[in-house]
């Protein structure tokens, strides 16, 4: 059975209607759930993965969430991790590709590499390359020896649509939870507009993560 023939006896109806609902816009969704495109995915990553991607076919949601899926689980060195992604970051065009890929690709916190890489998807100013930057930096290196890089980056990111400025938003909310006070005190001076600054401030509130008594400071 080849992969696209599986994923659509996967399908659910139902559950297609639910995903559409929260991707107005994506087309070709089949109705398949995330944990079983995972397995799938990690089926994949311990085969010839790469002779997959060359032939995966882009036809539906699903087949190109599960493209992503499969960089983030592969093993292998950095560079052809990332020479995957170049390939692959031009295909997206949703929120929950980009962030199931960035997400997925635990590795990264182990390779320098990924941080050099999140800021050139950043610098590339693509709505959501600019979106899966900030994702894999918020997902990864949230860390001693990050936070400040971090932060300073989302300052100078420049944010060309809801979606990437949501992330950058989204990381100021996963900064605040692990750093409240320096992330506190970066905010009373950061240069974000204020659409991001205001909702950054919402994120924090709305977080479970985060104490009422810094929620009402």
């Amino acid at each position: 059975m080849n992969v696209k023939s599986e994923l659509e006896g996967l399908a659910e109806p139902e559950y297609q209607k639910f995903s559409a609902s929260l991707l107005p816009g994506v087309e070709n969704i089949l109705g398949v759930r995330i944990p079983k495109l995972r397995i799938i995915a990690k089926r994949i990553a311990k085969e010839n993965w790469k002779e997959f991607l060359e032939d995966a076919k882009d036809d539906s949601f699903e087949e190109i969430l599960l493209q992503g899926l499969v960089i983030g689980y592969a093993k292998a060195n950095p560079t052809e991790i990332i020479t995957a992604l170049d390939a692959f970051l031009p295909k997206i065009d949703n929120w929950s590709v980009c962030d199931s890929t960035a997400m997925t690709l635990k590795a990264a916190k182990d390779h320098p590499a990924y941080f050099g890489y999140a800021q050139s998807c950043i610098a590339e100013g693509t709505e959501f390359s600019v979106r899966f930057g900030l994702v894999l930096l918020m997902s990864h290196f949230v860390s001693d020896e990050y936070i400040e890089s971090v932060l300073e980056t989302i300052e100078n990111a420049k944010l060309p649509g809801y979606y990437a400025k949501m992330a950058a938003a989204w990381a100021v909310s996963v900064c605040y939870v692990k750093y409240p006070e320096r992330t506190e005190e970066w905010l009373s001076s950061a240069k974000l507009d204020d659409w991001t600054f205001n909702k950054s401030i919402q994120k924090i509130k709305e977080s479970l993560r985060v104490s009422e008594e810094d929620k009402a400071r």
